[in-house]
């Protein structure tokens, strides 16, 4: 069985009068363990395609299985606990919590997942060690360097344990040297039996994964 199972979903907005095709029909597998890039030009619908993957958002039409689990029907309380336990998020712009320092900012999401809180302070403060970040848990975002914001930001996916981390441009915001340490901070993970789905712009990533996918128009080509 997949991880993700994506049968003839549809995004469909309307913007005014006009009715925007976001995603047409669209069918994708994507197996655990592994790493996958989507590749487009702006308008193509990688982000929406990453907010109905991330439960962010629900189709227009069409099914959505995680872990065999039928998503897209879910209610919005239903598809939030969904969320917190199976899927790690991580942003271009890393969309930290300013007043937390970073030690707090990865126990959010274990704190929605209602854990003991000396549990979370253990195990935030093992994530950001293992990214480098262990000398610097009371520091403020503000206090950092872009990739280590996106360090933190990556501990942060991590802190309940989902199978699923999705990146939309995680290295659009960095220089290339502290790209590459991403990147390769995520083939370590697919190692330990992560799936990574990444946007991406940067075409030097297609042979740093395992499989990629274009999308135009709202479809894959």
């Amino acid at each position: 069985m997949p991880l993700i199972d994506i049968r003839q979903v549809c995004k469909f907005y309307k913007t005014g009068g006009t009715l925007i095709k976001a995603l047409k029909p669209i069918d994708m597998q994507v197996e655990t363990g592994e790493f996958l890039a989507i590749f487009g030009q702006s308008g193509s619908g990688k982000s929406t395609l990453l907010n109905m993957l991330g439960i962010l958002d629900r189709p227009t039409s069409g099914e959505y299985f995680l872990e065999g689990e039928d998503v897209a029907g879910l209610t919005d309380k239903q598809m939030a606990a969904v969320r917190c336990r199976k899927i790690g998020i991580i942003f271009q712009s890393f969309n930290l919590f300013k007043h937390l320092n970073i030690l707090e900012n990865v126990m959010v999401p274990m704190e929605y997942a209602g854990a003991n809180k000396s549990i979370m302070k253990k195990k935030a403060a093992g994530l950001l060690d293992k990214l480098g970040l262990g000398d610097r848990l009371k520091h403020l975002p503000s206090e950092l360097s872009g990739g280590q914001c996106q360090r933190v930001a990556i501990a942060r996916s991590l802190a309940n344990d989902p199978p699923l981390i999705l990146a939309d441009e995680p290295t659009g915001n960095l220089d290339e040297k502290t790209g590459v340490e991403v990147m390769d901070i995520f083939k370590d993970l697919v190692s330990e039996g992560r799936t990574i789905i990444m946007v991406t712009h940067n075409n030097d990533y297609k042979d740093e994964v395992d499989r990629t996918v274009t999308l135009k128009d709202g479809l894959i080509i």
